[in-house]
């Protein structure tokens, strides 16, 4: 069974569920406008990152997906900080360093030693990849420096609001882990399965990817939750 196209109506139809869920927000008052800036913006983007996949692609230029690496990283490190309260300069360094160097180094062991590709920048293999391990560390970090934040308000001292903002941050990454296979067949899976792949080589890439963002984002926090406070201490003493 090869993947047939979606027709633009039945995409409208699969926008039903997020379209309930966005009344219930609006009647609930509960940030309804981000929820459709949100939805809006998604759709935006996938349908545009299509056309700059195949410019991508067809490029086959190394320094192409070096820029797209850049801007990954850049941007995620840019969307983790939102949620928190106190932003600025430094904690946004410290969100670029953690996605970034937990995040090369897993890049380059599962596109190299993992897969054994050819060439480092082969598109259609690190984009997608570098995109999973960017966009799960962003997720984690965020949610561990949104936490660090709050335990740090609430008097704790350092050491305790590390173990617990990593633990909660974790949260995520291990219910999937517990859930794979028996309650949901992940993205990749799916994909591979739907376009034909033997359910038995779909599963070992999902092995593969399920270990690269529990590392990654993990990784990421850590990063995260050492180097922020060491560089707090840095700004108060300037």
């Amino acid at each position: 069974m090869s993947p047939q196209l979606i027709p633009f109506s039945s995409l409208l139809i699969g926008f039903l569920p997020a379209v309930v869920l966005l009344i219930v927000m609006f009647l609930w008052r509960a940030g309804y406008r981000q929820g459709v800036y949100s939805n809006v913006r998604m759709l935006t983007q996938l349908l545009l990152i299509g056309y700059v996949l195949n410019y991508i692609f067809d490029a086959d230029d190394p320094w192409v997906i070096a820029l797209v690496i850049v801007v990954m990283i850049t941007v995620s490190a840019w969307i983790a900080i939102r949620p928190l309260q106190i932003k600025n300069l430094f904690t946004y360094a410290t969100m670029l360093g953690a996605i970034g160097i937990s995040g090369l180094p897993i890049l380059w062991l599962v596109s190299q030693i993992v897969l054994s590709m050819p060439r480092w920048f082969e598109p259609s293999i690190v984009v997608p990849i570098a995109g999973m391990i960017f966009a799960n560390a962003m997720n984690t970090v965020s949610l561990a420096a949104e936490r660090f934040q709050t335990e740090i308000s609430n008097g704790q001292n350092i050491r305790e609001s590390q173990r617990v903002s990593l633990q909660v941050s974790m949260i995520p990454q291990v219910n999937s882990l517990l859930a794979v296979g028996l309650v949901a067949l992940p993205g990749m899976m799916t994909g591979q399965i739907l376009s034909g792949i033997d359910p038995l080589v779909a599963a070992r890439y999902q092995i593969v990817v399920m270990c690269m963002i529990f590392g990654s984002g993990g990784l990421a926090a850590v990063f995260f939750l050492l180097v922020q406070p060491r560089l707090k201490l840095l700004e108060n003493t300037e």
